[in-house]
């Protein structure tokens, strides 16, 4: 067999024997199902409702957190069947787990009561409200925690049945998420606002909202949360090279290219300029 052909068989045992049967963990598949179904709730809000708050529609903001939650946890649920099963099923998971669903129930409440009110969840002056921001600010980093407990799992599994570029992708994926994420979420909890400068014309890219007039670390943060995407895709693409070492050399290229490009725009905002 050619070293095409293996590579090829060994993505298609990925497929076959991790994907399809999906050994899902229940918390954190019920979770991103849970984000789902909450749409049912939201959407037609959204579609009924004309209030704008900021120049957009009041349910837009709940909206966007329920489409990235489910995707985050639902990719969480897919790695989590590749981890040995006591790793999911320890008392010390389980509990932090339910300590993540509390969070995450919170923070939606939070922010849909606030899109209920026409008022601001995040960066809202008024003080009883700012505190409870403060709080969720707290159970956010309980969420983003999740993927660096199961980035070190895979770090630590040397045993896995994984190609071992694709399984240092997902180890590095998951942990540059969490890091990531706390650099640019924590810079922006600690400002006024997303935005550093002042919009004059309110331009914007669409459906993302970022300004294009002055910085915004909302670029930033977005690129964070998807390093558990972005990463085990490369991963997966250097598992084509040869030998296995050029392989996660690839892998850790690759991750550091991307932890630049969101340091960059990390940076690109706080000088006060656009990303487009």
């Amino acid at each position: 067999m050619t070293d095409v052909a293996k590579e090829q068989c060994e993505t298609a045992d990925i497929i076959t024997y991790y994907v399809v049967p999906l050994r899902a963990d229940p918390i954190l598949g019920q979770l991103a199902l849970a984000m789902v179904l909450s749409l049912l709730l939201t959407v037609p809000a959204f579609l009924l409702d004309d209030r704008l708050f900021n120049g957009a529609n009041v349910w837009l903001k709940p909206i966007k957190f329920q489409i990235a939650l489910a995707l985050y946890f639902a990719t969480l649920t897919v790695y989590a069947t590749w981890l040995p099963e006591g790793v999911m099923r320890s008392t010390k998971m389980r509990v932090f787990l339910t300590a993540v669903v509390v969070a995450t129930i919170a923070e939606m409440l939070w922010i849909s009561g606030a899109a209920m009110f026409a008022t601001a969840s995040h960066y809202n002056p008024v003080p009883l409200l700012y505190a409870i921001y403060a709080a969720m600010g707290a159970f956010a980093v309980l969420l983003t925690a999740v993927s660096l407990v199961l980035g070190m799992a895979f770090w630590r599994d040397r045993g896995s049945a994984l190609p071992a570029p694709f399984r240092l992708s997902l180890a590095l994926g998951l942990i540059a998420t969490f890091v990531l994420t706390l650099i640019a979420a924590g810079t922006l909890s600690a400002l006024p606002g997303h935005h550093v400068g002042t919009p004059v014309t309110g331009a914007t890219v669409p459906f993302m909202g970022w300004s294009r007039e002055v910085g915004d670390l909302r670029v930033s943060h977005f690129l964070a949360t998807h390093a558990l995407h972005v990463i085990p895709v490369i991963g997966l693409a250097a598992m084509a090279l040869r030998p296995p070492r050029l392989a996660r050399l690839a892998v850790w290229v690759g991750t550091a290219g991307f932890a630049a490009l969101t340091l960059f725009t990390f940076a690109q905002a706080l000088s006060g300029r656009p990303f487009i």
